[in-house]
């Protein structure tokens, strides 16, 4: 059961790692769309790099044992992220909140199973 848990693990931690790098490199590499995006929200522009760097940190956060208490405000950081993100695209309509529902779900069963298997 374990093993089948650690697998279950790896392949959802990494599809949410994929997100997450995915999206911080959006906001390196196609910044204008991605300022645009951000200020339909409701956000600000000058969170964007802080936001992108604090996405990579926490993938390497969960990735890495080094810090039981650094994993856990790095899946903090995220829910509350995907969270906002899910809410602000429900707020103004678009239709866009998919994403950042599915990243939700992905970063929920992440820590669960984390827990999980560190038992």
């Amino acid at each position: 059961m374990k093993n089948k848990n650690l697998l279950l693990f790896r392949i959802i931690t990494g599809l949410f790692s994929a997100m997450m790098l995915f999206s911080a490199s959006m906001y390196f590499f196609n910044y204008d769309m991605v300022a645009a995006t951000f200020t339909n929200l409701g956000f600000p522009t000058y969170i964007i790099y802080p936001l992108a760097i604090a996405k990579i940190l926490g993938v390497i956060a969960i990735w890495s044992n080094k810090s039981a208490w650094l994993k856990e405000w790095a899946y903090a950081g995220f829910v509350f992220n995907t969270l906002l993100a899910a809410s602000a695209h429900i707020g103004i309509e678009d239709g866009e909140f998919y994403a950042a529902v599915a990243g939700l779900t992905m970063v929920s069963i992440s820590y669960f199973l984390d827990k999980k298997l560190a038992r």
